[in-house]
């Protein structure tokens, strides 16, 4: 099982990720990272900073498992909008590719205009996903030239709302470079929370080897009304992690794992109940 991590004291610029700045990951036992270079916009990123940042990666042996795209509408009524995000999400393919990254993480985007991930009764509109499917057919041809897979992340207040439209969504796009990034806190709801090792068998079951990568947090539910499910750092809620990383394992010991919602500071206490928990089902880590 590979583990990596995101957030924390990864920089949102490229230009500041450093040799110390590997250094860290490294020394935590990360085999690789997931990026957001959110400062570092698809058009005018050269392909010799790229060039720098994977230098440093691969001289310590880190794998750039993720970069992340620009949180554009992929799912916009307005076609000029959409037409738009597709084409900065081409510019992204070619970035990941100078960057030597696997993979670049893909949200539909949001109606809301305060958050890609915020709610808004269009992002379940019909419509709004067939819009998706289009978007990602006609950056698909790019990602397969390029050898990067967009990996759809979901979210119950978005498009991608449950693993069933998760899966119609990546067999209606049929390419091999669009698959499914498995996140499964966000489609804990209230009815799962308490039993979420069979809500991911479910979904495991269902989204099988469309599963490419997947991220480690947990979710809590709070004494407040009326619902508020909220996430922590992995280990410190209630999500089954012996039933994730045991599925996560059994679909390919190579998908990444990578940690999110993570200080700096809870960084090694996440790494040790991951490792321990790996441990724990007999699975190396490597």
């Amino acid at each position: 099982m590979r583990f990596g991590m995101s957030g924390a004291f990864l920089p949102g610029n490229m230009d500041r990720f450093t040799e110390e700045t590997a250094q860290r990951v490294r020394a935590l036992g990360f085999s690789g990272i997931f990026a957001r270079f959110l400062e570092n916009g698809p058009d005018d990123t050269t392909e010799a900073q790229c060039r720098r940042v994977r230098s440093i990666l691969e001289a310590h042996g880190l794998t750039l498992y993720q970069m992340k795209a620009y949180r554009e509408p992929y799912i916009h009524f307005d076609e000029a909008i959409r037409a738009e995000a597709v084409r900065r999400l081409r510019a992204a393919i070619r970035q990941a590719a100078w960057l030597g990254a696997h993979m670049v993480e893909v949200g539909p985007g949001s109606f809301n205009p305060r958050g890609a991930w915020f709610p808004h009764p269009d992002n379940w509109n019909p419509r709004a996903q067939e819009q998706l499917i289009k978007s990602l057919r006609e950056a698909a041809p790019a990602a397969e030239d390029a050898g990067v897979v967009l990996s759809l992340e979901g979210h119950q207040l978005v498009t991608l709302r449950s693993a069933e439209v998760m899966r119609d969504v990546v067999d209606a796009v049929d390419s091999p470079a669009v698959r499914c990034h498995f996140d499964p806190v966000n489609w804990i709801t209230l009815e799962t929370v308490y039993a979420s090792g069979a809500a991911i068998d479910r979904w495991v079951d269902l989204l099988g080897r469309r599963i490419v990568s997947a991220h480690a947090k947990d979710v809590v539910v709070e004494d407040r009304l009326v619902v508020h499910l909220s996430e922590r750092p992995a280990g410190q809620g209630l999500l089954d992690y012996r039933t994730f990383l045991r599925r996560m394992h059994g679909l390919d010991p190579n998908i990444p794992v990578i940690v999110e919602g993570a200080t700096s500071e809870q960084l090694p206490a996440v790494k040790a109940f991951l490792d321990r928990t790996a441990a724990e089902l007999g699975i190396e880590v490597t």
